[in-house]
């Protein structure tokens, strides 16, 4: 296992980052008028791990978060994690330049 370089707290930037995922979660199960109990069923959780889904808690793992996505039908937006890489692209570009 790698070296956690973030030693014992997350960045804030990160930790903003999880509790807006965690609102827009809510807001989907809301506008869909799903109940978190409905959630925790569909994606076999328990409604308290829901709850930290949607509180955006940090220790939920990343397949926990894609369950709840799927019970939402929203696991298509997993693919948008990461696809648009302007800084590897930055990097790439600069390193063709050079060659």
């Amino acid at each position: 296992m790698g070296k956690n370089t973030f030693g014992k707290t997350m960045p804030r930037a990160l930790s903003q980052n999880l509790k807006i995922m965690g609102e827009q979660i809510m807001l989907a199960r809301k506008r869909r008028h799903l109940s978190m109990q409905d959630i925790a069923d569909r994606a076999t959780v328990t409604r308290l791990t829901v709850s930290k889904v949607e509180h955006g808690d940090p220790t939920v793992s990343m397949g926990i978060y894609a369950r709840v996505l799927f019970a939402l039908n929203l696991e298509k937006d997993i693919t948008l994690l990461a696809a648009d890489d302007a800084l590897g692209r930055q990097l790439q570009d600069a390193e063709l330049l050079r060659k």
